[in-house]
């Protein structure tokens, strides 16, 4: 199966997000649904991509080694904290704020707060709420279920590198 520039580019963006849902994606390309993503992956990737146990978004070995990206966690970490994550600067903003693994966890307004005051941005509250269930997906921040779910590092910062991938 031969890929056109745009599949190859799409491969290359499930491979830096994995693993990933379908809105991370849809967004990511501009898409309007979910459908449409499932639907695209379906008739364009079917060979390079598949879902894991939880149902998550991921590249087959044969996606991997068909574009020349590095996965946002490397294949032998899935499962425990990572050494080193790729990620677009929003989540880094997040981690940078993120109460670390002994702190009390907090809420995704809380951290939405945070973002304001460090770094002067006002992110949509989904996009926080989105940035942590990656990161979360990454095994780098857990939640902790109160009368919402709150949020903290699953690691010391020092724990684990972070490269910062282009939106």
């Amino acid at each position: 199966m031969s890929l056109s520039d745009e599949a190859r580019e799409r491969l290359a963006d499930i491979v830096t997000l994995q693993p990933t849902k379908n809105k991370e994606l849809q967004d990511r390309w501009g898409m309007e649904s979910g459908s449409e993503v499932h639907q695209y992956l379906e008739s364009e990737l079917s060979d390079y991509y598949y879902r894991d146990d939880d149902s998550l978004i991921r590249a087959t070995a044969e996606g991997v080694d068909l574009v020349d990206v590095e996965p946002s966690v490397p294949p032998e970490e899935e499962g425990g904290i990572p050494d080193r994550i790729r990620v677009p600067e929003l989540h880094v903003q997040v981690l940078d704020v993120l109460a670390g693994p002994e702190e009390r966890s907090e809420s995704v307004v809380s951290v939405l707060g945070k973002l304001r005051e460090e770094f002067g941005i006002d992110p949509d509250v989904e996009a926080v709420r989105d940035a942590l269930g990656s990161l979360r997906r990454k095994n780098v921040v857990e939640v902790e279920y109160r009368t919402v779910p709150t949020f903290r590092l699953a690691a010391e910062r020092s724990s684990f590198d972070v490269e910062t991938i282009e939106s």
